[in-house]
């Protein structure tokens, strides 16, 4: 006898990331909170020293601003909620927040490798076309750099988060994840999910990787420029090594969390759920460090700072 058809569709979902843990998860709250701390302390500093000092109010300080706005900013979007579970079992979500939860994180995750982008054209004009380096720039200039992979980054990620609202679960409501990553929720629909796993795959490429192409492909343009003209610009090459390094490393961790949920792997829930985790915490924490640390100009006025504060001896 056939098992009657349900019609209905779950409203609301419960996120069970890390179960298989047990009676341990409470003690992953532990380096979970000290990297929130971490990542909230530093990127604060870094947003704060930008806005207040003049002196960094150049392009390349405002674009790692930016990154810091966006490292500040991506965490507390799902950190809170999984320490609330860690700790007090607090692991329900409705669908609409589920659905806001994923695009929030999806859109703004998305913006750091636009971010790296936007400074490897930075360091494009700067090093190659130097004589036009304030005519592009400038604002009015670089909104024209901005303006398309921000709507190419919301438009995707819109339609994404749209087709995964679309869809019917009836089967059951266990996320098994400790947020709503868009495959994690797709993956309980009844119906098919050919297209959504299409939107997201095309997202995946458009973006992340697509970023990485051109970045990488202006990288390998200023370091031949670099060389070609025989200057000893040690500053160009660690900067452009930096940068591909920093988004090599976002690039794996992305590739790695996002395709075991499309191909056949040996990779265990809580083994994915720790990847997806750690590739929008990791970075978080310590892009002030490879970012903030080493730009000479933001260093100094950090320096300066602590120093106003008698944290450091004049």
């Amino acid at each position: 006898m056939l098992a009657p058809v349900q019609n209905s569709s779950f409203t609301t979902f419960t996120l069970t990331g890390f179960h298989e843990l047990g009676e341990w998860k409470p003690i992953l709250s532990i380096p979970y909170l000290l990297m929130f701390l971490l990542s909230s302390a530093s990127n604060l500093t870094i947003i704060y020293l930008i806005i207040s000092q003049q002196a960094l109010h150049s392009p390349m300080c405002i674009l790692i601003g930016l990154m810091a706005v966006v490292d500040f900013s991506l965490p507390i979007f799902y950190v809170p909620n999984m320490l609330l579970s860690f700790l007090f079992n607090w692991k329900g979500i409705s669908l609409v927040g589920c659905l806001v939860q994923m695009f929030c994180i999806h859109c703004v995750g998305t913006f750091h490798s636009t971010i790296l982008l936007w400074m490897a054209l930075d360091r494009f004009f700067a090093i190659c076309r130097p004589l036009y380096y304030h005519k592009y720039m400038k604002m009015p200039g670089f909104l024209k750099f901005v303006i398309f992979p921000v709507i190419r980054n919301v438009f995707l990620i819109t339609t994404m988060v749209s087709w995964a609202g679309k869809l019917t679960f009836c089967a059951t409501n266990e996320i098994d994840h400790c947020f709503c990553e868009h495959m994690a929720l797709v993956q309980l629909a009844c119906g098919d999910i050919s297209i959504n796993n299409a939107i997201g795959l095309l997202g995946i490429f458009l973006t992340i990787i697509a970023d990485f192409i051109f970045i990488t492909v202006s990288y390998i343009v200023i370091l031949s420029s670099v060389l070609r003209s025989g200057k000893a610009c040690l500053k160009a090459v660690n900067t452009c090594i930096t940068h591909l390094i920093v988004m090599a490393v976002s690039l794996t961790f992305a590739l790695t969390a996002l395709m075991p949920y499309r191909l056949r792997n040996n990779f265990s829930p809580s083994s994915r759920v720790f990847l997806s985790t750690m590739y929008m915490l990791f970075p978080s924490c310590f892009n002030p460090i490879i970012y903030g640390v080493r730009t000479k100009e933001i260093r100094e006025q950090f320096l300066k700072f602590m120093k106003h504060f008698k944290v450091f001896p004049k």
